[in-house]
């Protein structure tokens, strides 16, 4: 017959950093929910900012990877925002946005920091039935010693399967220190989120507000497609010297705001690719694509993209002249202005443009950038 072995826990009343023993043999465990995929935020560290390190906007647009900078009502959202080398503590990355001019809101008019989130992604939540999963929204945030004290205000907005829209939110108050954030959105029994690729779920901060949007915090899920400042809102806007940081942003089920949850650089960054792609350009001569002559005055070239994207995007360029440079067949020429998506999937797309000399049909030949400042990337951002 064998004999079964088993390795006993013998109690000599030490502990250690996942287990304190007590004298009496009890047994406390310090247990903090380290399963992956909790965090609904892509680069909520702020790492990957494939479009560059710095933004100048007043309107929308996208800044770093998947954080949308947007304006309300086309308020003069007038801003730069910056990814920084330094966050709280644990964190190497943070947002960072400032003022360039002195802006009040009237009326309708908003400034924000956004992020949105597939419906397909949040399914688990359980909205439109009786499981329906509280939501925790969690975030590191400070101010400059000038908007120390400002209120501002945590917006959750969520489309159901018809597209109407219900919103939450909540305020909060930053100070010229790191602090977390924590914030529980009880969940939704009767209406469900959208299962689909379209928007889901939308976190909003907002910054600025003006009047007609401010008024008591929703507590109750409140059918609107408005943006909704808390009482006590403070204006962002009213200092060119006010700074907002944010990083350690985080979206997950329950009502407890577990650990930032840390992915790899590699894992983040094909995540990030997914919405907006860009090749990467280090300076002169630095390689594009290989392509072809179709006609005498156009270069084509073919490009795969690293990941599924979620649609078929759209091209986000930087073009000027001498931008970019044919090497090889005719090397020295240069494209003329800018490209153009001739077939594009959610898998592949190809591209053409003129170029200043004539060549050859079919003559093969290497693109490379000719200039620090040329961009091309591909958007298929919500």
């Amino acid at each position: 017959m064998s004999q079964l072995k088993v390795n006993a826990i013998r109690h000599t009343g030490a502990s250690s950093d996942a287990v304190t023993l007590a004298s009496d043999g009890t047994c406390t465990a310090k247990i903090t929910n380290n399963l992956s995929n909790r965090n609904l935020v892509i680069n909520g560290d702020m790492r990957i900012s494939q479009r560059g390190s710095s933004f100048t906007a007043t309107g929308d647009e996208y800044t770093i990877d998947r954080f949308k900078h947007s304006s309300g009502s086309s308020f003069n959202f007038d801003t730069t925002t910056t990814q920084e080398s330094s966050g709280p503590d644990g964190f190497g990355n943070s947002l960072k946005i400032t003022p360039d001019s002195v802006v009040t809101p009237s009326g309708g008019e908003n400034g924000i920091i956004e992020h949105y989130i597939e419906g397909q992604n949040v399914q688990g939540l359980a909205f439109g039935t009786s499981s329906a999963k509280s939501v925790t929204v969690s975030f590191y945030a400070k101010s400059a010693a000038t908007n120390a004290n400002d209120q501002y205000t945590v917006w959750l907005q969520f489309y159901n399967s018809a597209g109407n829209r219900f919103i939450k939110n909540k305020a909060f108050t930053v100070t010229a220190s790191w602090q977390r954030f924590s914030i529980t959105f009880t969940g939704n029994t009767s209406e469900n989120i959208r299962n689909s690729n379209d928007l889901g779920l939308r976190l909003g901060l907002i910054l600025s507000s003006g009047p007609d949007d401010i008024a008591a915090e929703k507590t109750s899920w409140e059918d609107s497609n408005f943006w909704r400042a808390v009482t006590g809102q403070s204006n962002f806007m009213d200092n060119t010297s006010n700074e907002f940081h944010l990083s350690g942003v985080q979206i997950e089920a329950g009502d407890v705001a577990t650990d930032f949850e840390h992915r790899s650089y590699g894992d983040e960054l094909l995540r990030c690719k997914r919405y907006f792609t860009m090749h990467s350009n280090l300076g002169t001569n630095t390689a594009l694509s290989d392509g072809f002559c179709w006609s005498a005055n156009e270069v084509d070239f073919m490009y795969t993209f690293p990941v599924e994207m979620r649609t078929t995007p759209s091209i986000y360029q930087v073009t000027g002249a001498d931008y970019f440079k044919i090497q090889g067949a005719n090397q020295g020429t240069y494209i003329d202005g800018s490209w153009t998506l001739q077939y594009a999937s959610k898998f592949a797309t190809s591209h053409y443009a003129g170029s200043d000399s004539s060549r050859t049909a079919g003559t093969a030949m290497h693109i490379t950038f000719n200039n620090a400042a040329a961009r091309l990337g591909y958007s298929a951002e919500l």
